[in-house]
């Protein structure tokens, strides 16, 4: 895979469109997935990964394979996202209302824990939400992660360190997934979501957002059988393997022939 995409950058540099077009259908989704975990809101999402595709489009002449191709375009995101502003919203209350079925309020659920997990990366400052979403739910290595982040390995290793005590802080004490004697829990916390605004059933932003792959439901009893540590890591990595948006690649072919962008400068 990392091969094709290599070849796909030298031919797309010499001037091949249909290499560019794929180079940027190879890439999509990981600059998406990752624009999704800073950002928390799909449309700040796609907006900030289109930008950084255009950013990885015209400048791949710049790419002097000091790194693997993508550890560069994860560079490039993580330049772009730390200073790219975010949205969020907040809110609770307290039971289901009648005319919710059952297969909504499982939706619903589900909508509510991706949410927190997103909100709850907003809490980190920009240089430790970056290095949690690459080291940790992307598992890159320390070597790769210095070179995306232009720091040494070791503090890559030390933001790592710091942001997943942070975030095992305060879901031990505030999570019912990590805590089973915590009071904020999905199921409960759910119908609130909705009453107060923080979820609409009628537009979930999460549940129901495209996938690359069709994932089983989130198993809550397979959580609890693994230790604290592994327990975090794993729910962080729970999240659907979301594809980037279809208009992405029509809209960088639109951008690509509308002659605004100077390619390989």
């Amino acid at each position: 895979m990392e091969s094709d995409i290599e070849k796909l950058v030298e031919l797309a540099v010499i001037g091949k469109k249909n290499a560019l077009e794929n180079l940027v259908i190879s890439i999509q989704d990981r600059v998406y997935k990752l624009a999704l975990r800073m950002l928390a809101h799909p449309e700040d999402a796609e907006d900030a990964a289109q930008e950084i595709l255009i950013k990885v489009i015209t400048h791949l002449s710049r790419f002097r394979k000091e790194s693997a191709f993508i550890t560069w375009v994860y560079r490039i995101s993580a330049n772009h996202l730390l200073t790219t502003r975010k949205r969020i919203d907040k809110g609770f209350a307290d039971t289901w209302h009648p005319s919710v079925s059952e297969a909504e309020q499982k939706l619903i659920v589900e909508e509510l824990r991706l949410n927190c997990l997103q909100a709850l990366l907003q809490c980190l400052d920009r240089n430790l939400r970056i290095t949690y979403a690459l080291g940790e739910i992307f598992e890159v290595k320390s070597n790769e992660g210095s070179y995306i982040l232009d720091i040494t390995p070791e503090a890559f290793r030390q933001r790592l360190s710091r942001a997943r005590k942070l975030i095992r802080k305060f879901m031990q004490k505030n999570c019912g997934l990590i805590n089973l004697g915590n009071p904020c829990y999905c199921r409960r916390l759910a119908p609130s979501a909705v009453k107060t605004g923080w979820v609409n059933p009628k537009k979930l932003i999460f549940a129901n957002h495209k996938r690359k792959h069709q994932t089983d439901d989130f198993d809550e009893s397979y959580l609890h059988e693994l230790d604290e540590l592994k327990r975090v890591a794993t729910l962080f990595r729970s999240h659907p393997d979301y594809a980037a948006p279809e208009a992405f690649i029509e809209n960088m072919k639109e951008m690509l022939d509308s002659g605004r962008f100077k390619l390989l400068q």
